[in-house]
This record gives C-alpha cells, structure tokens and sequence, in this order.
C-alpha cells in the first residue's frame, strides 16, 4: 500500500467523523499507527428484504434485528447482484459484479487470482475469521486467519470467533447463516409463527399450504434473528461497540416462486443494516441507493485504506455520516445460472426498473428447493385447475418478454410491465442506455456455451447428466 494513498484516505474518513477516537496521549492528526475499527459482517441466507419488523413485516418476530436498526440505520433501498447464494458472496468480498468474479454461478468457487478486501484488510494488520456458512471455494480461504464451521441455523460458532478474536489487533468478521434456507422442519422454535399472521404477497396464492410454508420459513428467520442478538450482546459485553461497525445484510429473496434468483426487488432488495454506536445515529433511515458491491471500498475506506483498483463498487460512507447524501443513482444486477440456464440483467433507479432477458424462450423457474416446495407444487395444481390468480403465472410464462419495464413507484411488486406503453418510451430508452454502459464498463457477455438445467422444472429432481 502507498503511504501517500493511505493518508489520503485516513484524512478524508476522519474529516467526516466516521475513524474511532484516537486514544489516550495520542494527538489529533497523527496518521502513525491510527487506530482502526473493527468490523463484523451478519449474512441471511435466502431472507427477503421485507420479512423483518423493522422494515415493516407485522407478525414475524426479529427483536434482535429491529433492536440493530434502531441502534444505528436502516437502508431502504439496498441491492444486491444477484439473487444466487455464493455468487452474492463472492461479488460481496471481490467488490466486483457476479460476472467478473470468475465465479458468476452457482456453487462456482472464487478463482485465486481474484483481489478481496478481507484479504486486503488482513494484509494490513487485521485479524480476519468466517463463521458458518462458506460458499465460496477453497481459495478464498487464504484471506482468513481463522475459518469456524456452523450447525443447522450457521450462527453456532459466531460467539466463538468473537470472543476467540487477538485482543490487540483490528478485526473483520465474516458471520454467515444457513437460515432461513431450505429445508424446512417444524418446531425449529417455540412457540412456531402461526400460519394465520402470515403476509401473503400477491405474486402468491393465499392457499393454506403456502401460508405453512412461509410460517416455517419465518420460524428460520427468529432462529436467526436470536444469533444475531447474541453477537449485539457479546459485543456490548466486551466493551468494543463503539469501536465496530456492525453490518447486516441477506444474499437474495426468500426461496420461494419469483423471489430468490430473479431480478424484482423480491429477490435483489436486501435488508442492510448498519450500527455503529458514536458514528452512525441510532434510529435513522437512509433511502440512498447503494449496492453490496459497495460494501468492499466503504470498509477499506472507513479503515484507513484505498480502494482497490479492481472494485467495481463506490464508498458508501458519506450515507453513514449524511443519510441525505447521494453515492450512486443506479443499480445492477443479474441472473446467471442457478439450477436452471438463464442470462438477465437489470438497471434500477430510485423510480424504474429494467430487465432484459437473453434467454425469453425459457420460463422464470425459481431453484430446484423451490421447485420441490409445497408453495410451487401447490401453484401447478392451482394452475391446472384455472385456479391461479392473475399475477401468480409468472414462473409459468412463455415466451418471456425479452424487455421488462416497471414503474416501481406505482407497482412496488413489479406486476405491470410498461416496456411496450407508449407513455414510457422516454424512460425505456433511456434505462436501455443505462444498462448497455454498464454491460461496456464491466465487460458483460452472454455465454456462447450457457449451462443447461440440472434439475426438471417441474419437479425440481435432478436429471441425469
């Protein structure tokens, strides 16, 4: 790292107040040996950005969670990448979109020769250890001091890194679930969520199976929710809150049709929190866009250090300062193969959101655990039977549309595609323009050779290869 860069930014993050306090006979502006905060990333795995009471579900129960956001902000409008398990992760540590990673599909590991900021982080003096769920190959495990395994819910081994961690260094933590991922069972709490309470989206039908479904889901989620109240205490306990920025985020949509792998804010928004006690203002609300892929440059900047080159990401930090502020004005993301070939990307502003599918040929079939779910199943029978409502037969169309287009203002779940209404012309061109600079900028492609489906699209078993 250069020195020179390496003040640079140590001066500008101080400037906004988010570097911890210099300690005790250490004078203000002294840039030798500054002190650095630690940091600890909380990872869902498949919850949607809207089933946590603080950011407005009415039944689940997440106090942990609501706790973290009225300690610190709330971000409603965070995106991820893409609604895919390890390709969100490994777009997450690199800074850098699913396709440039090496690792765009599922259960691709991250290739060695990519840059990732724990690594960076660690080459710089932190400590850095992963709990739980992994997901990313066995290169990425070289940017880790230490790596802890997990049991059914992920969290098992958290309390254990944290309180493991070297006492006189910085540290990042990697602390991912399994939860709230399929399979599901029962009496994974006490008391379980009531089928009754449970919110019904309209892409759904509110058929008593589904409603199970999603009241097993939500019991996943509380048993998450408790790990992370866990690690809030054990921090508070060893007297390092002010000192850690504590961020909280899922890797896509609930696993459930039209959710987890698509493109609609059900399956790309995610519930990003952030405290940080002393330099984020508990109960705020920030309604910036900002992207996963930001995540990297914003905790090399808020320790003191540039951004790689290879990012592809923008700092975030002047939100955590002004919620007010503006650090980007479109998102993207895409969809690669999960399961099942597929080839989409989006642009998304504040107002719009644009897909284009390169494969229309093919139906939005949600993953294989989806597939085999009682949700889905029960959606074939509906409709066989004509029972289906009429924004329920979206994993069902065929062809596609190649271009969609919402108004996510008026239609917040994405059901009216105004692509072809005249009255959006302006708007359609203009989001065209906006995703072909960002396919140019990062060097996007369709594959000439696109994987083909691993499991039947009906049933969700895998096929023979």
């Amino acid at each position: 790292m250069h020195r020179r860069a390496f003040l640079q930014a140590l001066g500008a993050a101080a400037g906004m107040g988010l570097l911890p306090r210099l300690g005790p006979g250490r004078a203000a502006g002294v840039a030798a040996n500054p002190p650095r905060p630690n940091f600890i990333i909380l990872i869902a795995d498949d919850l949607a950005w809207n089933d946590v009471g603080c950011f407005g579900h009415p039944t689940i129960r997440t106090p942990h969670l609501d706790r973290m956001a009225a300690e610190g902000m709330r971000f409603t409008s965070a995106f991820l990448t893409t609604a895919s398990c390890s390709p969100t992760r490994c777009s997450v540590i690199t800074g850098r979109y699913p396709h440039a990673t090496g690792a765009a599909e599922l259960h691709q590991p991250l290739p060695a020769d990519q840059v990732a900021f724990p690594g960076l982080l660690r080459e710089s003096g932190y400590y850095t250890a992963a709990a739980g769920k992994w997901h990313m190959g066995d290169d990425a495990r070289r940017h880790f001091d230490r790596i802890y395994g997990g049991g059914p819910s992920g969290g098992e081994q958290w309390l254990r890194a944290l309180r493991e961690r070297p006492n006189d260094r910085p540290f990042l933590l990697w602390l991912a679930a399994s939860d709230p991922h399929r399979p599901y069972r029962p009496d994974t709490i006490d008391p379980p969520h009531r089928p009754e309470d449970m919110v019904v989206p309209p892409f759904l039908p509110d058929a008593p199976e589904v409603r199970r479904d999603l009241a097993l889901y939500c019991d996943e989620v509380s048993r998450l929710d408790a790990f992370v109240g866990r690690v809030l205490d054990e921090v508070d306990r060893q007297g390092i809150d002010q000192d850690t920025c504590i961020l909280f985020f899922s890797d896509n949509g609930r696993p459930f049709p039209r959710c987890k792998t698509r493109l609609y804010d059900s399956g790309v928004k995610t519930p990003l929190l952030v405290r940080w006690p002393g330099r984020v203002e508990p109960g705020t609300v920030c309604d910036g866009l900002v992207s996963v892929v930001d995540l990297a440059p914003t905790i090399l900047y808020l320790a003191g250090l540039p951004a790689s080159e290879t990012f592809h990401g923008v700092s975030f930090a002047p939100l955590l300062r002004d919620p007010a502020a503006t650090t980007r004005e479109y998102v993207f993301a895409e969809h690669n193969w999960h399961d099942y070939q597929a080839h989409e990307r989006s642009a998304r502003s504040k107002d719009l959101l644009y897909i284009r599918n390169a494969f229309p040929h093919l139906p939005g079939t949600p993953p294989a655990d989806a597939v085999r779910s009682e949700t889905f199943q029960t959606m074939r029978r509906l409709r066989g039977e004509g029972r289906l409502g009429a924004h329920q037969h979206d994993c069902f169309i065929l062809p596609r549309p190649a271009e969609e287009l919402y108004d996510v203002n008026k239609d917040p779940y994405s059901l009216h595609n105004v692509a072809e209404d005249p009255a959006y012309a302006d708007a359609l061109g203009h989001m065209r323009a906006v995703l072909e600079d960002w396919i140019r900028r990062t060097d996007d492609r369709i594959p000439a050779t696109p994987t083909p489906d691993r499991f039947d699209r009906a049933t969700g078993q895998p096929l023979q290869r």
